[in-house]
């Protein structure tokens, strides 16, 4: 059977065995085509509709109706993607929008912990149901489907992709301004099933300021110029100690590393956050949504221009 013109009713009561024939197979060429869409009837500039590849797009729950995805993500792990995606979706809320965070890292979530989240999240006919913090940001993550918060999930790629759609098609998302979706490090399933398959508006890079700098941002750049994706700009973590006492800043890891992944990618740097131990403390008691910094404020003013 060619792969071509496979047809999922392949075998089926009255099936030939000729999928190219079939009206159930895939699109065919109009008689006649001769490969040249430039001077195809059929062709709208210049590029023929027998030909256009097929969105890949999941559709959402019928009760969601969400304005602006944001991903978060870095070309690997360890840098704090999760402290950064929670605190622009608290500070989102405290302007005013409403607020949503996939926890899209199945194997590794901890988006529920820093809200101090133990409820589990339920479903009914209409669909699965988010948890709402104290603030009232919709959570959704494997982990408020667990029995215990602990216990491991041990799923290969295919079916971690699948958790991935139904959070975007089963779940209950209501109306909001941004749903931001806190990514697994690196490019790979996870990644790739929520570009291609989610309405992706843009993309936040975080990174941290070692020596991998550069490799971090254009890995996971590259990944959403090929995805046709929009980098909304970069965020740099632990990017220095302040002391309590003087104010001076100590950059513990270097400085000017971002700077320079920024200027050869023609990315802003929208945030550089500091080692704080007391905003470290707020995730562990899962008080984050106390948090009192300003350190992504020109990160809430880009999310704002760049909003639909």
């Amino acid at each position: 059977m060619n792969k071509e013109t496979a047809c999922s009713h392949a075998g089926q009561s009255g099936c030939d065995h000729n999928c190219a024939s079939c009206a159930h197979g895939a699109p065919q060429q109009p008689e006649g085509c001769t490969h040249d869409c430039s001077s195809c009837a059929h062709a709208q500039n210049g590029q023929c509709s027998h030909s256009q590849p097929q969105s890949l797009l999941e559709p959402g729950n019928a009760l969601s109706h969400v304005k602006n995805v944001i991903a978060v993500v870095s070309g690997k792990g360890g840098v704090g993607k999760s402290i950064v995606t929670s605190s622009l979706a608290v500070m989102m809320q405290r302007k005013g929008y409403k607020v949503g965070i996939m926890d899209a890292d199945i194997t590794g979530p901890s988006i529920p912990k820093v809200f101090g989240m133990g409820e589990r999240a339920v479903g009914n006919d209409l669909g699965i149901h988010p948890c709402t913090t104290k603030k009232g940001i919709h959570i959704m993550s494997v982990n408020l489907l667990l029995e215990h918060e602990d216990d491991p999930v041990i799923w290969r790629g295919p079916v971690i992709a699948g958790v991935v759609k139904q959070f975007w098609n089963d779940v209950v998302w209501g109306d909001l301004d941004y749903l931001f979706i806190d990514m697994p490090p690196g490019t790979g399933d996870v990644p790739l099933t929520v570009f291609q398959s989610l309405p992706v508006n843009g993309i936040v890079i975080v990174t941290s300021p070692q020596d991998l700098v550069s490799m971090i941002v254009k890995k996971a750049y590259n990944m959403a110029k090929l995805m046709d994706i929009p980098v909304i700009g970069l965020v740099e973590n632990m990017s220095y100690v302040e002391c309590p006492d003087c104010g001076k800043k100590f950059y513990v890891f270097g400085e000017g590393k971002t700077e320079k992944a920024a200027q050869e990618t023609g990315l802003p740097v929208l945030a550089n956050m500091p080692l704080n131990p007391a905003l470290a403390s707020l995730c562990d008691e899962g008080k984050i949504e106390d948090m009192n910094v300003n350190y992504l404020d020109n990160a809430v003013a880009a999310l704002e221009s760049f909003k639909k």
